[in-house]
């Protein structure tokens, strides 16, 4: 599904076009996504100016006048892509906003797992209320890490992939991340050490900052809103390189299920004592 990078990468892309553009009408195709779009939502946008595009965990968020927002969550396969409102839909488009600009602003979903939602800035959807803090604000470090995982038996990989403790490090990401760090995906969150905690948090920093600047990863159904995919996958290190020579030693990655999820590392590189 799109994580982090590929939401960051769709929200640069769009917000040059949609910055300052109101919203001329919206045609929802099909209400019947992860949670169905309100009934209302022509009538609610219609004439609104947008006023910024932000992000919150792998939320897009359009934010209007007088404090009102719109979140727009990609699911598990979905895109936003700017269009020539003449081009005819595609079988998947099922929310357009047509700008004052002529652009149409699509929500292609195949799945169906997306998300159109609306709050107010000042009383966030519930969807965002217990989210952690950004892996890329300057207050997530290695002691709020450290401070987190205190007392915890849960394997690090999945702490790490817990929203309330840091948004945003989704499979891909933490594997890369911990590899990065040198820390084994099992090791119990509360038994790293303060420099553990330090590494980690640098390189969850290093890996998502690397992945924004390349354009997200090369996931099947990814496409950012220019209808090119991302080249992060060319960089991966360990995930899904079952069997593949480590690129720092040589060791072959190693491939286990953890927490329901694919899970890869190096045994050299991330030994099990830590």
């Amino acid at each position: 599904m799109p994580e982090l990078p590929e939401v960051e990468t769709t929200r640069r892309g769009i917000e040059p076009h949609v910055i300052g553009q109101r919203i001329a009408t919206v045609t929802v195709r099909d209400s019947r996504l992860r949670w169905p779009v309100r009934a209302d939502l022509a009538e609610f946008l219609a004439g609104r100016p947008i006023v910024a595009v932000e992000r919150r965990a792998k939320y897009l968020l359009v934010r209007l006048d007088r404090g009102d927002r719109v979140l727009i969550h990609l699911g598990m396969s979905g895109s936003l892509r700017l269009e020539d409102p003449t081009n005819p839909p595609r079988k998947h488009d099922h929310v357009e906003w047509l700008l004052g600009n002529g652009r149409a602003l699509r929500l292609h979903d195949p799945r169906r797992f997306g998300a159109v939602l609306t709050d107010h800035a000042d009383d966030p959807h519930l969807r965002l209320r217990k989210l952690g803090p950004e892996p890329l604000d300057p207050d997530f470090d290695g002691a709020y890490l450290a401070g987190r995982f205190a007392g915890r038996r849960v394997a690090v990989k999945q702490a790490i992939m817990n929203a309330e403790i840091v948004v945003g490090v989704g499979n891909i990401y933490a594997s890369e991340a911990l590899f990065l760090a040198g820390i084994h995906p099992g090791m119990p969150a509360g038994e790293l050490a303060p420099d553990a905690c330090d590494a980690l948090a640098a390189a969850i920093r290093q890996v998502l900052a690397a992945a924004i600047e390349q354009g997200g990863t090369t996931l099947r159904d990814f496409l950012a809103p220019s209808g090119s995919p991302g080249y992060f996958r060319q960089t991966l290190n360990v995930y899904e390189r079952t069997g593949q020579p480590c690129r720092r030693c040589g060791a072959a990655v190693i491939r286990v299920v953890m927490g329901q999820r694919s899970t890869w590392f190096c045994p050299t590189c991330q030994p099990s004592g830590g």
